[in-house]
This record gives structure tokens, sequence and C-alpha cells, in this order.
């Protein structure tokens, strides 16, 4: 009869645990999982922790954006990386256990010059293009120092030589510059509609104002380069020149 009794109470007990667990399941907030790519999205790109007005702002209208911000942290909490909450804000850190697994080096910021500049943006969309052409297109010499910064930056790169008299070094851009502002290949250098949609150009340019279609590939009157090294030493001209 005990035994009874007692099976009766198990199967109570687990039907009222099957009805409570239903209940809160039922009384859970539905996440929209829309709304929680959204959100990871934001979080993932800000470069600073985000408060939550911020994040509110940036969602849609009707975004529970406390719900959202739970299941990312659930989804994240043994991840390489966190949500974490910091100073009333959200952002996405290391997991702590693996913070030896990061260097602590601060690369050293460069800010070009304007010169740099021009010279970075003759170099893209003329490129091949010789020193001599560059300063033919800005009207003012170029420095050594300022192909030799870009250069070390990573994002000019000297491609071949010129068929012509004297042979001068044809410069053009590299992968690094290609990655760094986003760009699949040369080709995907922005235009003229998207220059002007940009600010970087009047909205009546002048007349005649054409962009140039830049090429990767050498030129029918481009031939590779030699470093100085491979080469045979008969000349000491400097490759600048």
């Amino acid at each position: 009869m005990n035994q009874v009794i007692r099976l009766a109470e198990i199967m109570v007990e687990k039907i009222e645990s099957q009805a409570g667990a239903e209940s809160a399941s039922a009384a859970a907030p539905q996440i929209n999982p829309e709304h929680l790519r959204m959100a990871e999205a934001i979080l993932f790109a800000a470069s600073a922790p985000l408060d939550e007005k911020t994040l509110a702002t940036s969602l849609p209208q009707g975004a529970d954006l406390p719900a959202l911000l739970s299941e990312l942290r659930g989804l994240y909490e043994h991840r390489g990386v966190n949500l974490v909450r910091v100073a009333e804000k959200w952002q996405f850190r290391t997991a702590p256990d693996l913070a030896f697994l990061l260097r602590r080096e601060q690369p050293e910021q460069k800010r070009l010059s304007r010169a740099a500049i021009e010279t970075l943006a003759i170099v893209a969309y003329h490129q091949p293009v010789t020193r001599a052409e560059i300063e033919d297109i800005r009207g003012v010499a170029v420095s050594k120092g300022t192909v030799d910064a870009l250069m070390e930056i990573g994002w000019v790169r000297i491609r071949g030589r010129k068929r012509t008299p004297g042979r001068p070094v044809t410069y053009g851009t590299t992968e690094s510059f290609l990655v760094h502002f986003g760009l699949e290949n040369v080709s995907h250098l922005p235009g003229v509609d998207e220059l002007k949609a940009a600010g970087f150009l009047d909205a009546s340019p002048p007349f005649g104002l054409d962009v140039p279609c830049p090429s990767d590939r050498l030129s029918p009157d481009e031939e590779p380069f030699e470093s100085e090294e491979a080469a045979p030493a008969t000349s000491s001209a400097d490759p600048m020149e």
C-alpha cells in the first residue's frame, strides 16, 4: 500500500514539474532570430562598449533588448569571446582564461602627409605609373621619402620597369592596400559616381573628367622588376629614379 502511495506521489511531482516547465517556457520571451543577429553584429563591430540606449536605437522598434542581451551572453558564455557588461555598457571581450594568447603590443599609428595621400591615390588609379608620371599628374616633385613611406606601410610596391629609355620603375598597390580598403581588386576602386556620392567630387565635376582604369597586370610596355640583388650590378642608379 505504501508503495502505491509513493508511486502516486512521484507521478504527481512529475506532472507538476512538467507543467511548471511548460508554464515557464510559455512565459519566456520569444527571441527574434533576426534581431539577435543584428545585436550580435552591432556589438561585434563596435570599437568601444555600447550602452543599452545606443543598442536600442540601432535595433528595429519593438526589439526585446534585455532578452537579446541575455541570449547572447548565454551563447558566448563558453566561447573564445564573452559578452560582458562593463561600466553599464556591453562589449565582446576575449575570455579571461585565453588572455595569455594575445599579444599586448599596440601598433604605431602613422598619419600620412597630404603629399603621401595624393601620391597613393595617383598610384592606385594610374598604376602602372612611374615617378615622373606621378610628378606630372601632381604638378610638383615627389620626394623619395614620400614613396618610401607608402612602401614601408605596405600599400605601394615596385611592380615593374617601363620599356622606355632609362627603364624607370613602375609602381602599383599591394594586397595589403586592397585588404585595408576592403577591395576585391584594383578594378573595384570607386568610380566617378561613387566619389561624388561620398563627397570627394563636386556634383558637377569639370567637363571631361574621367577616372582611369587601373590594372594589376603587367602592361605591354612594362616588364617584371628584378631586385637590385638579383640583377647584374651594371648600374648604380637609384631604383626610385
